[in-house]
């Protein structure tokens, strides 16, 4: 409890940090600041940026809202939901340590995808103190993601690597378009979350960091301006390309995750509450994790 404590300590003094850093930067200095940042267009990425932000991003992030959570409804309603019943023998899988980190990464998600949304649709909100606080909380949570993203890349690196029996779980996706249980030869990680591991840890580590040089705008990494020869204003519109294209991939699987672990697999979403795992549903979903504990007389 008290390294939870201390950790929450941590992160909000990290915040405060980073807000005290923005007074300086949003404040009335901010127009002076923007003219020395250069305006050679090394790329030309001021046409590009400006056609993606006005006409593209947007759409793109209306569709994944809409359509990927339709695209799951009408799965729970044609195909329906695996129901395991969670009263058999169960296997601690998840400690302490693993539950925490997932959690303050989950709420983190909770926080910064809707606040994402808000932001990117600023003008259908009026603007104002509604999206000044949704901008303010989306850089608040990314300060506890970004403290343990290297935690989870490293605890669950081993899980996440695919293997070629991966390759037969993307033919028949799981098993998922059956309404049938069906054996499933899977690792503790099906390939669909090893999918969703390396979204999460790579897509989440190039938005923290493109997120980043859009918040803090006058903060320069030498190196970045070495190697690619950009202007700092090129730089800028770089990130905000990448930081949308990767939050087109995150929030699409993002949501496939939650309705996985929510809706698809009744109950699912205990595991990593309760560190549990329930017998017959890692029999049927990961046959070749339950093969190795039943050997280890885990079941």
């Amino acid at each position: 409890m008290k390294k939870v404590i201390y950790t929450l300590l941590a992160l909000l003094a990290l915040a405060s940090v980073a807000f005290a850093v923005e007074s300086q930067l949003w404040g009335e200095m901010r127009l002076q600041n923007i003219l020395g940042y250069g305006q050679e267009e090394t790329l030309q990425l001021g046409a590009l940026f400006t056609l993606l932000q006005s006409k593209y991003f947007a759409w793109v992030f209306l569709a994944v809202l809409l359509g990927v959570p339709a695209v799951f409804f009408l799965h729970y309603k044609i195909v329906g939901p695996k129901i395991f019943p969670h009263s058999q023998k169960k296997h601690y899988a998840f400690n302490l340590f693993h539950r925490t980190i997932h959690q303050i990464a989950g709420i983190s998600f909770l926080v910064i995808i809707p606040t994402g949304f808000v932001i990117i649709f600023g003008d259908f909100f009026g603007g104002g103190t509604f999206v000044r606080w949704a901008k303010n909380l989306h850089a608040f949570f990314t300060v506890p993601l970004a403290v343990v993203i290297l935690p989870m890349a490293l605890m669950w690196l081993k899980e996440a690597l695919f293997t070629l029996e991966d390759i037969k779980w993307f033919m028949i996706l799981g098993g998922y378009l059956s309404k049938e249980k069906r054996i499933i030869n899977a690792t503790q990680f099906n390939a669909g979350q090893k999918m969703w591991y390396w979204v999460a840890i790579l897509g989440t580590l190039t938005m923290i960091l493109t997120g980043a040089m859009m918040f803090f705008l006058d903060f320069k990494i030498e190196m970045l301006h070495t190697l690619s020869g950009l202007s700092q204003i090129d730089l800028l519109r770089l990130a905000a390309i990448l930081h949308n294209v990767m939050g087109f991939v995150v929030v699409a699987l993002f949501i496939t995750h939650v309705y996985m672990s929510m809706f698809a697999i009744k109950g699912a979403v205990h595991s990593i509450i309760t560190g549990y795992v329930e017998e017959e549903e890692v029999k049927y979903l990961h046959n070749a994790w339950y093969k190795k504990l039943k050997e280890k007389g885990k079941f």
